[in-house]
């Protein structure tokens, strides 16, 4: 996992200076992730980069990404991007989100950037992009607005 400064980040000061850490076991908690093949490759405070490989289980079809896929993508990097902001002990879950798809997800891997664009004390917004990487090319397929919400941590 790479933590160098992201040049389109809002420079955020994150509650917690171990928020990679933090990030990063909250991304090893969810299975769905690691069932899914989502890596998580890039964080820094109120940024956060996803990838997720190309499997025919998570295809359509027509053989592009399934649009709950990308979606899925696309919620869980603006998610982690809030994570990344937390003071310990809290969590983040998602209130609402919107996933504009504008392109087929086809090519070797989806890439998922979610950034914080207003972070509150209970509530933040982020906005995400996911990029279908085909033949190292990246493309836009999708574009997102999120709002997560901060909640005390449990068991």
């Amino acid at each position: 996992m790479k933590q160098a400064r992201h040049s389109d980040s809002i420079l955020f000061k994150p509650s917690n200076p171990d928020y990679a850490a933090q990030v990063q076991q909250a991304f090893d908690g969810q299975p769905m992730l690691a069932t899914m093949g989502v890596e998580l490759f890039h964080i820094e405070p109120g940024y956060c980069e996803l990838h997720l490989p190309y499997r025919a289980d998570i295809s359509q079809n027509h053989g592009y990404f399934h649009g709950g896929a990308i979606a899925t993508l696309a919620d869980v990097s603006g998610g982690f991007a809030g994570w990344s902001l937390l003071p310990e002990g809290m969590w983040i879950v998602t209130v609402e989100y919107k996933t504009n798809i504008v392109a087929p997800g086809r090519g070797e891997k989806l890439i998922g950037r979610g950034r914080v664009i207003r972070a509150g004390r209970s509530l933040t917004t982020t906005e995400i992009e996911v990029l279908a990487v085909e033949q190292g090319e990246e493309r836009l397929c999708a574009t997102a607005l999120q709002t997560l919400m901060a909640v005390e941590a449990r068991g």
